[in-house]
């Protein structure tokens, strides 16, 4: 082996060293495919489905316009003033029908803009974009003016929001100020929601009146909980955010809710000490509890980040342990 080599000292303009080759800089070659973004088209009604249905409502339309004028001509015929008497009444009705559809029509929009100003809190937090964060502010601000509960949180924020730097800060002062009573009562809407399926599955003797119970349980804590975060859903309103929960549900993945988990939450071997009804009961009103939680979520006018979202075991406790007790009883 040959001795090291010690140091050696070489000039700075010594033609012997030689520059390093820039990198092989290697292109692309043009034909070799190219990874295009999967873009999943959106369903849409097609021109004869559209058409099929504008046949059916009009059908439907001419039928009641035909029914209806049949009505008062012969109430006419009778007597004028029935003629008059159902010409009256039928203004009320359509009356009540425009009222109703103006309610659907303000809920439906009021629930749209709930879910703008939650997306755009979220892009907020993504992007740390004061201005954008501030903007949510105030229009939380506007959904909330006529709460006399919001009085107290809205000066807060008007004393606090100039101290905040970034858009983290003052959505976290937002966050904190305004939804942790809302998630309260939400949560036991939820929970009242529980245990009011619980109740019903284990007391109803029939599996259809059950299923109808349950439904309704449901829609009613839905709509309860929109309420509270000032979605003031109607019925369309409801069915439409019942159908938002179980997208949400599928999308995030249902929890698998076995012996352990109601071990857990209701004491060693809950189940296998129940009735099959009361099982069933605690089956359904954890999967209540669990649909309130998503409930929040699609309701809530902010995402969840300063706040922690409800845990399912710390609601469905509290909804079933008393459930529990009545059924060992």
């Amino acid at each position: 082996m040959s001795a090291p080599r010690g140091p050696r000292v070489f000039r700075a303009d010594d033609p012997a060293l030689a520059k390093a080759a820039p990198p092989t800089v290697i292109e692309q070659d043009p034909t070799l495919p190219v990874e295009e973004e999967i873009i999943v088209p959106e369903r849409r009604f097609s021109t004869l489905t559209a058409l099929v249905w504008s046949a059916v409502v009009g059908l439907i339309t001419l039928w009641l316009g035909a029914a209806v004028w049949d009505l008062v001509t012969s109430m006419a015929e009778k007597n004028v003033w029935l003629g008059r008497l159902v010409i009256a009444l039928l203004v009320i009705v359509l009356a009540g029908v425009a009222l109703f559809i103006f309610r659907e029509l303000a809920a439906l929009s009021r629930i749209a803009r709930v879910d703008e100003l939650r997306q755009r809190a979220a892009d907020a937090w993504e992007t740390d974009d004061r201005w954008i964060a501030d903007q949510v502010r105030g229009d939380l601000e506007k959904l909330y003016r006529h709460r006399q509960d919001f009085e107290r949180a809205r000066e807060t924020i008007a004393l606090r929001k100039d101290d905040a730097p970034d858009a983290a800060t003052l959505l976290t002062l937002v966050e904190v100020e305004t939804m942790r009573h809302l998630d309260d009562r939400a949560a036991d809407a939820a929970r009242r929601g529980a245990r009011g399926v619980a109740a019903a599955t284990a007391l109803l003797p029939s599996g259809i009146l059950d299923a109808a119970a349950v439904l309704y349980m449901n829609v009613r804590m839905v709509r309860q909980i929109a309420v509270v975060y000032e979605g003031r859903a109607g019925w369309l309103g409801s069915w439409r955010l019942l159908r938002k929960v179980v997208m949400h549900l599928a999308a995030t993945g249902m929890i698998a809710m076995g012996d352990d988990f109601f071990g857990a939450i209701l004491g060693g071997g809950a189940l296998g000490k129940l009735s099959r009804r009361a099982g069933e009961g605690a089956i359904n009103g954890a999967l209540t509890a669990r649909i309130g939680i998503a409930a929040m979520d699609v309701c809530r006018p902010l995402p969840f980040n300063a706040l922690k979202r409800p845990g399912l075991r710390s609601i469905a406790a509290s909804a079933l342990t008393r459930f529990r007790d009545a059924a060992k009883s």
